[in-house]
């Protein structure tokens, strides 16, 4: 990966119009439905857009360390993101505040066909992006499925985000060498303290939906209590009795 600091990203060529929708890493299908009701009635037609891209579902891998002095770490992975790099050259109801020339993200990437099917498939591919993208070696049963799926843009795409999250230790990862495409050539990791990382997520400096979610899911998985910088194992008796994880994990 390049250690060049990154200015900007250039579009090259425009291939919009010439393109068919069916065609490409993302395809966009132009559908016409209705909805039938129980009465046997059926609604007015009306367009529906959906897209789609191979696989359609992506894992998260939350990777996280807790000190000896009881805090909790995590890694995110910063790297350029063209599409909201390119907001810049659109007019919004709310103007961005700065240019997303990059993003800091939870590890992440795509489920494909070799996995398998399910806790087991997932726990591969986290262990796998965990390797390509952050450089630490997991074995896939070091990981643990932390509740299930959400849909990322359920009006727009049935792409659907699972969860992961693996112990690691800071000081044991190797160079992360990506998926050897150009789109990962470029990109950084930062460490941050989970309360620290969960509070930019809600004040807009890291404005990525799931990462928010699964830096939660983390604090859940551990037991942490951002808000109160502690475990629930540290609370008083009385509070800890009535301390319940919201978490459903899957093995």
């Amino acid at each position: 990966m390049s250690n060049t600091k990154l200015e900007a990203i250039e579009i090259v060529e425009d291939r919009t119009s010439a393109s068919r929708c069916d065609v490409g890493f993302l395809k966009l299908s132009r559908l016409v439905v209705c909805n039938v009701y129980a009465d046997g009635t059926r609604s007015e037609p009306y367009p529906c857009d959906v897209v789609r891209r191979p696989g359609s579902d992506a894992v998260v891998a939350v990777l996280y360390e807790i000190s000896s002095a009881g805090d909790v770490h995590v890694i995110l992975r910063e790297s350029p993101r063209v599409p909201i790099y390119l907001r810049k050259h659109s007019t919004f109801e709310h103007p961005d505040p700065r240019e997303y020339l990059t993003l800091h993200e939870v590890v992440a990437g795509l489920v494909e066909a070799g996995d398998g099917a399910g806790p087991t498939g997932l726990r591969k591919r986290a262990a796998i992006e965990a390797l390509e993208e952050a450089g630490f070696e997991l074995d896939p049963e070091d990981l643990a499925v932390i509740g299930d799926e959400t849909f990322a843009s359920p009006g727009v795409t049935d792409e659907k985000i699972f969860y992961c999250a693996g112990g690691v230790r800071f000081g044991d990862a190797a160079e992360a060498n990506g998926d050897g495409s150009v789109m990962e050539e470029w990109s950084q990791l930062a460490r941050f303290e989970l309360r620290a990382a969960i509070t930019a997520c809600r004040n807009g400096s890291i404005p990525d939906m799931k990462t928010e979610v699964a830096l939660w899911r983390l604090a859940d998985h551990v037991g942490y209590l951002p808000q109160l910088g502690c475990f629930a194992r540290d609370l008083p008796p009385e509070l800890r009795e009535r301390y319940t994880s919201l978490g459903v994990e899957r093995r």
